[in-house]
């Protein structure tokens, strides 16, 4: 097989993307591990063209982060048959957000977004809650992390046709 015949994927644009990274929720995240990298999914939203994540403040992810907070963000959608999909991959930097006052409003547009796409109370289990827990105990609670992907140095996009 030559190269000639591989079929390559269009690249997005960046209104494509944007839009790719609007629609989504949820994003895995790749940390250099000790040997292998690491790979978490977490909870994001998309602000004032930022990514902001909220994750539990303890495992692995936590040390990794401390140790190197270089990553690898990837999102995706596609259809059940793949009859439409696209993702990306995104390399930058995490920072933890320590202001308390950004902290609070980032939290609580976590908790819209719960809200708005009528995500199962199921997902409190992921953020370090009981699923009993009003949604509002995020903010109330330091039970989880603030991150926001800062330094973006490399963004690659691509779709289906």
């Amino acid at each position: 097989m030559n190269n000639d015949s591989i079929v390559k994927l269009p690249k997005m644009e960046k209104p494509e993307y944007d839009k790719l990274i609007s629609r989504q929720y949820l994003c895995r995240v790749a940390f250099r591990g000790n040997k292998y990298p690491y790979i978490a999914p977490l909870l994001y939203i998309f602000k004032e063209g930022h990514m902001f994540f909220l994750s539990t403040n303890y495992g692995k992810k936590i040390s990794y982060f401390r140790e190197y907070p270089y990553v690898l963000v990837e999102i995706e959608e596609y259809e059940k048959d793949f009859s439409d999909f696209s993702f990306m991959v995104l390399s930058g930097k995490l920072i933890e957000i320590n202001d308390e006052k950004k902290d609070e409003n980032i939290r609580k547009d976590f908790v819209d977004m719960i809200k708005k796409r009528r995500l199962s109370k199921n997902i409190m289990i992921a953020l370090g809650h009981s699923p009993e827990d009003p949604l509002e105990s995020l903010v109330d609670e330091k039970r989880s992390i603030v991150w926001k992907l800062i330094d973006v140095k490399e963004i690659k996009a691509f779709k289906k046709s």
